[in-house]
C-alpha cells in the first residue's frame, strides 16, 4: 500500500540558514530541531513529500517548494542520539512569496498550524491549505 503525500512547513531564520542557501548546497539536512512535536513530524516525513520553505524572523513569508530526499535520520548536530533530520531539495522557488501577514488575513486558512501553533518549527500544511497557498504563490 503506497502512503498517500503529505505536506509540511518548514522554517528557518533567512540569516542562519534561507532558501538561496538550499539552492547553492543542492541538497540540505534540516537539523537542529530541538522540539519534541517537531521530533514527531520529522519522523513521520517519508521520501517524496513536500514542504513550504518558510522564512522565519527576518522576512516572515513562504519562499519556496522543497521535497524530502531522506527521511528520519539521527541529526547529525546531535551527540545524544535523541534528535531527527531529513534531507531536502529545493522544488521551485515561489513565484511570489506569501507574508504571513497574508496568511492571517485569508479566512481559508485561519486553522493552519503555522497560525495556531506558531511556535512549532515544523508543521502538517493540510492539502487544502497547500493548494490555496500555492495558488495565493501564483497571484
Amino acid at each position: 500500500m503506497t502512503k498517500i503525500k503529505s505536506y509540511w512547513l518548514l522554517k528557518s531564520e533567512p540569516d542562519v540558514y534561507g532558501w538561496d542557501d538550499l539552492i547553492a548546497e543542492g541538497e540540505g539536512t534540516w537539523d537542529g530541531v530541538r522540539n519534541y512535536t517537531a521530533r514527531l513530524h520529522l519522523r513521520a516525513m517519508v521520501v517524496g513529500d513536500e514542504a513550504f520553505f518558510y522564512h522565519s524572523n527576518v522576512g516572515v513569508e513562504i519562499v519556496g517548494i522543497i521535497k524530502i530526499t531522506k527521511a528520519g535520520f539521527q541529526d547529525p548536530t546531535d551527540p545524544t542520539g535523541r534528535w531527527t533530520s531529513v534531507k531536502v531539495k529545493p522544488v521551485k522557488k515561489l513565484k511570489r512569496a506569501v507574508t504571513l501577514k497574508e496568511i492571517k488575513a485569508d479566512p481559508a486558512l485561519a486553522d493552519m498550524d503555522l497560525l495556531t501553533k506558531f511556535r512549532l518549527s515544523i508543521s502538517p500544511v493540510k492539502p487544502a491549505e497547500w493548494e490555496h497557498i500555492v495558488g495565493l504563490s501564483k497571484s
